[in-house]
């Protein structure tokens, strides 16, 4: 993954998007921030993605990054 950032806002899951190869989920989710933020899917075959909906509606902070040229987030945790 390339072009890491961090970011900080409040995780809102935008859409489910179809799972991977493996039957695994993926997500479109986004960090806002006082009406600004990042919008950013799950990697496929991503543990992350089977966390994801714990953090929904907390401050968090993402690292998102460059994958296969999608925004994709890399790491989670709760601020």
């Amino acid at each position: 993954m390339k072009n890491l950032s961090t970011h900080y806002g409040t995780l809102t899951i935008l859409e489910r998007l179809p799972n991977s190869l493996n039957g695994n989920p993926r997500f479109l989710a986004a960090a806002l921030d006082k009406g600004t933020g990042f919008t950013f899917r799950t990697a496929p075959d991503s543990h992350i993605a089977y966390k994801l909906s714990n953090y929904e509606g907390k401050q968090v902070q993402v690292v998102i990054g460059t994958y296969y040229g999608k925004t994709t987030l890399h790491s989670i945790k709760e601020v």
